[in-house]
This record gives C-alpha cells, sequence and structure tokens, in this order.
C-alpha cells in the first residue's frame, strides 16, 4: 500500500517552469485518462493551479505506483517537454510526508497567502474532476476526504480565515461594512476598470450590491468589466452627476494627479445636500485629494489606512499559524495509524483463517478418537480450542494493532508474515 506526491510548487520553482507543466481544466480528464492506460493499478488525482502542479497517486499494491522518473516521463510527453529539462525540479513526498502535504495544502498553510480561500475549493474540483472520471479508489478517497475534514476543522477552530490580508477585501469587510449595515439599497460607483476595482466590486456584489456604475476614460474598458460584473458602463462624462447620486465610490485609476480636487468635490458635495459619501481611494497616486476627508459628511480613505489593516490581519494570521499547524499534524498521525491498521486487515484475516484451518483439523481428529464424547462435550472442546487460539495470537496482534497506531513502519508486520508463512 502507497500513497504518494510528485510536483512543483511556488516554494521550489518560478512561474515560468510551472507555466510548461500546468494543465487546463478542460485537459486534465484527458491527462489522468492517458495515465491510467500506462498505470491500470494506480489511483491518481492531478491537481494544477497556477501556484502547483501536483499529481497524487495511490495504490494497494506499492509496487504499482508509478516512481519518479515514470511520473516526469508523463508529464514531459503530455507537453511535449524533455524530461531531463524538469526532473530535479520534481519532488517526490511518500507516505505521511505525502499526507501532511495534502492536509497542509487544502488548508491553505502552504498557500503563497496563508489563509487563502481559493485553494479549498481547488482541491475539491480536483478530487471531484478525478472522481467523475473513475480515476480515484479507496486511498484516494480516504486521502482527500480526510483533507476536506482537517480543512473545515481549521477554519472552525482557529481564526486563520477569520482576518483578510487582501486590499479589496478588507475595504469591504473592515471599512465599508462597518459603514453601512445593507448594499441592496446603495448606489456604487467603481472609477477606473482595472483589477483593484474588480476585485472589490466582486466583494460588493456577495453582499448584494446592484445599483453599480462603472466609469472609466476609456468606455470599452468600462463595458468589458460591466460584462463580467453586474454593473453598468457609464461614460466617463457622467462622473460628477454620479458622484452625486452615489452612495459609495470604489476609485482605481492610473492617473498621475487626482480627478477629484477639494474646489471641485465641494461643487458636489452642494449638490448632495449632506447626504454622506463613503470613498475608498484606492489609486496610487491618489484619485481624491487627501483634504476631502474633512470636508462634512466625506469618509475617504486611502490604500495606505487599508494596508495599515491587512497588516495586522496578516500578524494576526501568522498567531494562528501554530495552532492549525498542530491540527494538521494531529491529523496526519491518526490517518497514518488507520491507514497502517488497514495495511495489516488483510495478513491479520489470513493468520486467523490459517489457525482456524489448524484448529478444525485438530478438533475433528481429536473427536474422532473420543467415543461417546456428546453433543455438550463436543461444544466444551469447540469453546477451548477457540480460547486457546485466541490467546496464542491475541499477543502478537496486540502489539501489531501498536505499531499501526504509532504509524511505525511495517517491520513487525514482515516479521509475522515469514513466522507463519503467510502469502501474497
Amino acid at each position: 500500500m502507497k500513497v504518494q506526491v510528485i510536483g512543483c510548487n511556488h516554494h521550489t520553482t518560478d512561474i515560468e517552469f510551472r507555466e510548461r507543466l500546468a494543465f487546463q481544466p478542460n485537459q486534465v480528464t484527458d491527462a489522468l485518462d492517458q495515465f491510467q492506460k500506462t498505470h491500470p493499478d494506480t489511483e491518481a488525482v492531478l491537481l494544477s493551479t497556477c501556484n502547483r502542479v501536483e499529481l497524487y497517486t495511490a495504490s494497494e499494491k506499492s509496487a504499482a505506483c508509478p516512481s519518479h522518473k515514470e511520473v516526469v516521463d508523463f508529464f514531459a510527453a503530455y507537453h511535449g517537454l524533455n524530461a531531463a529539462d524538469i526532473a530535479s525540479e520534481l519532488r517526490q513526498l511518500s507516505g505521511e510526508e505525502a499526507i501532511r502535504h495534502l492536509f497542509t495544502t487544502a488548508a491553505s498553510l502552504d498557500s503563497m497567502v496563508v489563509g487563502e480561500a481559493q485553494i479549498l475549493s481547488q482541491v475539491k474540483q480536483a478530487y471531484e474532476t478525478a472522481n467523475n472520471g473513475d480515476f480515484t479508489g479507496p486511498l484516494t478517497h480516504a486521502s482527500f476526504q480526510a483533507a476536506l475534514r482537517v480543512a473545515k476543522r481549521i477554519a472552525t477552530e482557529t481564526a486563520l480565515h477569520k482576518r483578510r490580508i487582501s486590499i479589496p477585501s478588507v475595504a469591504v469587510a473592515d471599512f465599508a461594512s462597518q459603514f453601512f449595515e445593507r448594499f441592496d439599497d446603495k448606489t456604487v460607483l467603481v472609477i477606473g476598470a482595472g483589477e483593484m476595482g474588480e476585485e472589490t466590486l466582486q466583494y460588493l456584489i456577495d453582499l448584494n450590491a446592484t445599483d453599480i456604475h462603472i466609469v472609466n476614460r476609456s468606455i470599452d474598458r468600462a463595458e468589458d468589466l460591466a460584462s463580467r460584473t453586474a454593473g453598468e458602463a457609464q461614460p466617463w462624462e457622467m462622473l460628477d452627476s454620479l458622484l452625486i447620486k452615489a452612495d459609495l465610490v470604489v476609485s482605481t485609476t492610473a492617473a498621475n494627479e487626482p480627478i477629484i480636487t477639494v474646489d471641485h468635490y465641494k461643487d458636489i458635495s452642494q449638490k448632495r445636500f449632506q447626504r454622506p459619501l463613503f470613498v475608498l481611494d484606492l489609486a496610487v497616486p491618489r484619485d481624491f485629494e487627501p483634504a476631502i476627508g474633512d470636508e462634512l459628511g466625506a469618509y475617504l480613505y486611502s490604500i495606505d489606512d487599508l494596508q495599515a489593516v491587512c497588516d495586522k490581519n496578516q500578524r494576526a494570521r501568522q498567531r494562528e499559524l501554530p495552532k492549525a499547524l498542530e491540527i494538521v499534524e494531529s491529523e496526519t498521525a491518526k490517518f497514518m495509524a488507520e491507514l497502517n491498521h488497514r495495511t495489516t486487515i488483510p495478513w491479520v484475516k489470513q493468520l486467523r483463517e490459517q489457525a482456524d484451518s489448524i484448529k478444525q483439523d485438530e478438533l475433528a481428529r481429536l473427536i474422532n478418537k473420543l467415543d461417546g464424547l456428546g453433543e455438550s462435550g463436543r461444544k466444551e472442546l469447540e469453546i477451548s480450542f477457540d480460547r486457546l487460539v485466541n490467546k496464542l495470537l491475541h499477543p502478537p496482534l496486540e502489539s501489531l494493532r501498536d505499531d499501526a497506531s504509532k504509524g511505525l513502519e511495517h517491520g513487525l508486520l514482515d516479521a509475522l508474515k515469514r513466522l507463519f508463512q503467510l502469502r501474497e
């Protein structure tokens, strides 16, 4: 029985290398199908993200698991690469190390940003894809389902995922959500159509914001962002009228100087009739002149304000990391004990069957020699023989269970096979 993972991630390889090995979502099933044709007795799950490409394999028969070279050759052949060029970058983990790595990955403790939520859904998707294609089996079911439970336990028992650490997530969760009780009745204005604005907008949409307007100097980019979100693109010339109507503004342009000055804002403010305006200025340089924050009804926050909270939350996450790692270690030891115990089950069954066969032969021979034994005497003999066999087997089997519970190598199991001449 063997469980292993072979692949690379952001800790040891650069993005250019990972891009060459990456599998697109529509390639994963085909790749696993090709792999299993070469290794029919091997279970497999392929996890391919921007930060990692990892092939998890398992087999009840250790010899059936592919070697490091065989997996390297598979990656190389599928992507049209030279195996010698990628071999040294692909590391192999087996047994306990492989399980610990899977648990750590699913719980986002191995991610570039510790505690990010995306990796868990990616692990789930990788497992479901392999499962739907019938590439999984008892060992991958057990290990991946355990990994999902570990991730859930860490999310429940630690505050690792409760602290936002990206600028857009902090902008919404730690600032806007503290100002507004709800977003479904608010008018949102997004100025600029870059990645920062899009990510912030997605968080607002998740909180039920629907009245959203996007303005950009290039109307095409505004329309492109609107097509991917719930927003409506507006021409740049509508900026002032949109600011008059807005409750919340997210500004992320690439302008070299403020697009809204204090004097400009004073003109807009008079037409707002003292309605408060909440502004998340995520641009560098800033889009809103800092003095606007001193105006009545204006609540202006810059990227520096948000970054301070991001840093604070990051430190809070780091304090939770030891507790999360303790959970991983505990769950890894528990899983390996169960896996080792599972390894012994067929051999224990064979040993008991062998002992029972000998017992039955000897019992039959003895009964044939004892005339007039009677039914009660026969039952008494059977009970005595059963007790004798159980008492003889109890010490070695108890020691075997103890070895398995401690996650030890199978030296005792190998000795048991040799002593009692158990065969595959």
